[in-house]
């Protein structure tokens, strides 16, 4: 269920896997991914399987409409009964929130300024790469009392930069912006590598990394890959700051 769990002076960062939950094949077991077509009953139930082993109130946990740009949205609670806004980052400074991301081969960024008491979560495809999502989440932060040299990031399961291959207009197109995202897939075609575009950012802007295992979506199959499989579900990171549950 989960996957890897790890805390940093304050910080705490859980990433799921695809088991231990209710979801039905294709998106069998533990989708938490509300719009890929899996029953609303299931997600739910997956939802709350993973906030009460997080030790989290599922009702304070903050979800994303996420949209591949660069919008971020500053939160103090959950939205409510209206529909998550179209953003890719959230950044708060409640400690009883625990904000969530939700992917299946794009790079889940979580970020931290304990001292501060200023946590961000992103959702970093190949457009929000592009677009500068990550640095628009620290940038954010920074508004917030957070300093970038304090900040640790930790990213979760993705799909290799030996796995995504794209075409060769596409990867010249996104290396112009992030260079570090340049890659070859293991048989020798055009691909990008958006975790180590991600990685580039942050150091660029001093961030450091709390190092996590290094799970490729693709090639695992014990998580979610929508290059793989399409009709799939989604898995979750989390992060929150120490505080009340």
């Amino acid at each position: 269920m989960i996957g890897h769990r790890t805390a940093a002076n304050g910080a705490h960062f859980a990433f799921t896997d695809r088991w231990g939950g209710v979801s039905a094949v294709p998106y069998d077991s533990l989708n938490l991914g509300g719009a890929v077509g899996d029953d609303p009953a299931a997600v739910h139930a997956n939802r709350e399987r993973v906030a009460a082993a997080l030790g989290r109130d599922p009702g304070r946990v903050v979800w994303m409409n996420q949209v591949h740009g660069r919008e971020v949205a500053v939160v103090d609670a959950p939205w409510g009964d209206g529909p998550a806004p179209g953003v890719d980052a959230v950044v708060t400074t409640t400690t009883d929130l625990t904000l969530a991301v939700l992917t299946a081969d794009c790079v889940p960024v979580l970020l931290a300024d304990p001292v501060a008491g200023v946590a961000a979560a992103a959702h970093a495809g190949r457009p929000g790469m592009v677009a500068g999502v990550v640095p628009a989440a620290v940038e954010t932060m920074i508004t917030l009392g957070a300093d970038p040299g304090r900040t640790i990031a930790a990213l979760g399961p993705s799909v290799c930069g030996k796995c995504y291959e794209v075409p060769a207009a596409m990867r010249e197109e996104a290396a112009a912006v992030v260079p570090e995202a340049y890659a070859e897939t293991s048989w020798g075609t055009p691909a990008l590598d958006v975790s180590a575009g991600v990685r580039a950012q942050l150091a660029r802007l001093g961030v450091r990394m709390h190092e996590t295992p290094a799970v490729c979506t693709l090639e695992s199959t014990d998580h979610y890959s929508y290059r793989r499989e399409r009709r799939t579900g989604r898995l979750a990171s989390y992060i929150w700051l120490d505080g009340a549950a």
